[in-house]
C-alpha cells in the first residue's frame, strides 16, 4: 500500500461502492472513544502490523510468557473494548512499547481486526479473510486470519502477525506484505480448501487448529467457510463464537453428519471463490458477490443473529456461554 504523494493526474478514482464500504467501520472494528489512538498509527502495512504486534500477544504461541490473570482478553470481541483494556493498563499511545506479559492476549483474528480498524479509521478499505496458512508448521495448514487492503487497484493480502522474528528459525519464503492468492499458496481461503476437499485433491485432515487436536478435517473446514462468509460481510466474530451452521452442524470428525448441509456449504464456498475471481478481474460487487450477500443476509445458518454462543479455548469441555451481540 503506497503512501507516496500523488500528482493530480495520478490520483486514483474513488473505489466502487462494493469496495468503499470496507472503508467504514463495522460494529466490531469501531474504536468508540479511542479513534484518536488509531488515527495516530501511520496506515502503511508495516506500521499497522508493528502496532498490532505491540498491542497483542498470541494467547497460545506466547502463552508461557503471559499471565493467567489476563486470559479473559481473548473474549474481547469489540475493538473498542480491546483499546479500553489496553489504555486501562498503559494509558499510552499505541507506538509506546508494551512488555510482552502486559499486552492484550489474543490471536490472529485480533491482530487482523486491529489492523482493519486502523486502516478504516484512515478511510482505507480493508477486510479480514479466513482460511489456512502453511507457514507455521511443515505439512500442516493452521487456521488463520489475515488482512486484505485495497490499494486503489486490487486487494493486497498481508499477515499483520508476521515478522521475521516470529519464531526460531522462521523465515517466510514469500512477501508477507503481499501474500500470493490461490490454492496452493501460503494462505488458502476456507472456501478454496473446501472446494478442493470436495474435488478430492487435498487431505482435509491436514487443515485445522493443530494436528494433535480433533479440530481439523472436513467438518472443521466446512465451519470455516461460514466464518469466511461472516468476515467478508464485516461480521468479524471470534474464532470460538458459535452460531447457525456451527450450532446445527455435526461435531468434529462426524463427516457423515455433514450430509444435510453439503449443498449449502458448496454453494457458499463456490460463491466466495467466484466473488474473489470477479475482484481479481477488476469487477467489484459482481453477480457472485451480490448473490453471496443476499444468501448471507437471508440464510439463518450463515449470519449471526442477536444472540450466539461462545466456547472457551482454554477449557473446550466447559459449557458454552450465551453471548448477546449489540
Amino acid at each position: 500500500m503506497s503512501t507516496a504523494p500523488q500528482t493530480e493526474a495520478r490520483v486514483p478514482a474513488p473505489p466502487p461502492d462494493a469496495v468503499a464500504r470496507y472503508a467504514r467501520h463495522s460494529r466490531y472494528s469501531d474504536p468508540g472513544p479511542h479513534a484518536d489512538l488509531l488515527r495516530a498509527v501511520n496506515p502503511t502495512i508495516a506500521d499497522v502490523s508493528a502496532a498490532a504486534r505491540n498491542l497483542i500477544a498470541h494467547y497460545r504461541g506466547e502463552q508461557a510468557q503471559l499471565p493467567e490473570s489476563t486470559r479473559g482478553d481473548i473474549d474481547l470481541r469489540w475493538l473498542a473494548a480491546q483499546l479500553a483494556t489496553d489504555q486501562a493498563r498503559h494509558g499510552l499511545p499505541l507506538s509506546a512499547p508494551r512488555a510482552l506479559p502486559e499486552r492484550l492476549q489474543g490471536c490472529c483474528r485480533d491482530h487482523s481486526l486491529f489492523s482493519v480498524g486502523v486502516l478504516r479509521e484512515h478511510g482505507v478499505p480493508a477486510r479480514t479473510r479466513i482460511g489456512f496458512a502453511d507457514y507455521f508448521r511443515a505439512g500442516f495448514h493452521h487456521d488463520h486470519v489475515v488482512v486484505e487492503v485495497f490499494d486503489g487497484g486490487r486487494w493486497v493480502r498481508f499477515d499483520p502477525e508476521l515478522d521475521v522474528g516470529y519464531a526460531p528459525g522462521f523465515r517466510p519464503t514469500f512477501d508477507v506484505t503481499d501474500i500470493p492468492t490461490g490454492l496452493g499458496t501460503p494462505f488458502e481461503t476456507a472456501a478454496q480448501v473446501w472446494l478442493a476437499h470436495r474435488a478430492g485433491t487435498i487431505d482435509a485432515d491436514t487443515y485445522g487448529v493443530d494436528p494433535t487436536l480433533p479440530l481439523r478435517g472436513p467438518v472443521f473446514v466446512a465451519e470455516y467457510v461460514v466464518f469466511e462468509a461472516a468476515h467478508r460481510h464485516r461480521d468479524e466474530l471470534l474464532l470460538w463464537d458459535i452460531w447457525g451452521l456451527l450450532s446445527e452442524g455435526p461435531p468434529p470428525g462426524d463427516v457423515d453428519g455433514l450430509a444435510p448441509f453439503l449443498d449449502r456449504i458448496d454453494r457458499v464456498a463456490s460463491l466466495l471463490v467466484a466473488a474473489d475471481d470477479e475482484e481479481a478481474n477488476g469487477v467489484h460487487g459482481g453477480p457472485a458477490a451480490v448473490e453471496l450477500e443476499e444468501l448471507y443476509r437471508t440464510e439463518a445458518l450463515l449470519h449471526p443473529g442477536t444472540e450466539i454462543h461462545t466456547a472457551d479455548p482454554f477449557h473446550p469441555d466447559a459449557p458454552l456461554r450465551v453471548t448477546a451481540l449489540r
